[in-house]
């Protein structure tokens, strides 16, 4: 009772903190794209290939510090518990803006990228594609990034876009465990 207080509570701060960042009229993106849009497609996790034309296993078996190695939601969610790692759960589609905005910014930023590839197991779902996992993650607008324990149990989300600087903040407070020892805006400050 008391860790589902705590995760409740974190959760909420988590919300509380983040709400503000990037979109906060997240139920209002697009219908579709937007026509003089460049943003490439999300390439699927299953179909994602090297850039440097690694075979796909060589590709999956160390991090990569040029992208985040995308996962599929099974497969991710198996690798970590294998792997005893925290999960980093992105729900997007490809006509939303903030998704596309977090692709162009967030997700290439050097630092998140080497982040995320060697303390988390990165998974992307396409909210259009795969709608019952994004129906049990209640997912109502995009893009939100979920926060999953190595045991698959859910630690907290964000929803909307979110800078980089911001990510990787909160990543490390999820990652060194410290939401459950202080709250985000006092790790935030001894960063």
């Amino acid at each position: 009772m008391r860790n589902t207080l705590i995760r409740y509570m974190v959760t909420a701060l988590i919300l509380f903190l983040f709400a503000g960042c990037g979109s906060s009229e997240e139920t209002e993106l697009p219908a579709r794209p937007e026509a003089d849009s460049e943003a490439p497609a999300v390439p699927e996790s299953s179909q994602e290939r090297s850039l440097d034309g690694a075979a796909p296993d060589q590709e999956r078996n160390a991090p990569r510090a040029d992208r985040i190695v995308w996962r599929g939601y099974a497969e991710g969610m198996e690798l970590s518990r294998n792997k005893e790692k925290k999960v980093f759960l992105n729900f997007y589609a490809d006509w939303c803006r903030y998704c596309k905005e977090m692709d162009q910014k967030t997700f290439k930023d050097k630092a998140v990228i080497v982040y995320l590839n060697d303390n988390f197991i990165p998974i992307r779902v396409n909210s259009d594609k795969e709608p019952k996992t994004a129906s049990d993650y209640q997912v109502k607008g995009l893009p939100v990034s979920w926060f999953l324990s190595e045991k698959g149990e859910r630690i907290g989300s964000q929803p909307g876009y979110i800078p980089p600087d911001s990510l990787l903040t909160l990543l490390k407070y999820i990652e060194t465990d410290s939401y459950q020892k202080m709250k985000f805006t006092d790790f935030a400050k001894s960063m």
